[in-house]
């Protein structure tokens, strides 16, 4: 368990702030929530995904579900460590789970999201396939020791970002 812990990759690190805890004195649901965006965040960064890049193919992430598993408290000023590990993916990357485990400064997991989600064409609002470039870069994300390709489905509506 301990070469394990030091071989992780943490995306994010941070401390919990009081405005992230809730009245029974431990950090709040959505503060969960809202580290694990920010650890996906960098960790598409750490691969080349950097936003105003996607911005520039007018293409953002998004999810359709969102699962916590809460396993331990959270206090305030506690120091939190984030991993993100894709479980699931089709090979284009065009949908995808994230587990994404939270860390108390202690090194105790606290809790476990799973985010599924795929890509968006901002402006169309329709779903749709990284550049093949940003495809490959997602592609290359850690992985977890029981990720599962996903079999690739036609579904209406989808182009290439180079048939656009």
């Amino acid at each position: 368990m301990l070469l394990k812990t030091l071989l992780m990759k943490y995306f994010y690190e941070g401390q919990v702030l009081w405005s992230q805890i809730d009245s029974n004195q431990h950090m709040r649901h959505s503060a969960y929530a809202d580290f694990a965006a920010q650890a996906r965040l960098m960790m598409l960064e750490s691969l080349g995904l950097l936003p105003p890049k996607l911005y520039e193919y007018k293409i953002g992430p998004v999810l359709f579900r969102e699962e916590l598993i809460y396993l331990r408290e959270i206090g305030i000023n506690e120091y939190i460590k984030v991993t993100c590990e894709v479980i699931k993916a089709r090979p284009d990357g065009s949908r995808w789970s994230i587990r994404h485990d939270l860390y108390r400064g202690d090194g105790i997991k606290a809790a476990v999201i799973i985010a599924d989600g795929a890509w968006i064409d901002m402006e169309k609002r329709k779903l749709t396939l990284l550049p093949t470039e940003l495809s490959e870069s997602f592609m290359s994300a850690p992985r977890s020791s029981d990720y599962v390709e996903e079999e690739i489905k036609k579904e209406p509506g989808i182009k290439s970002q180079e048939s656009r």
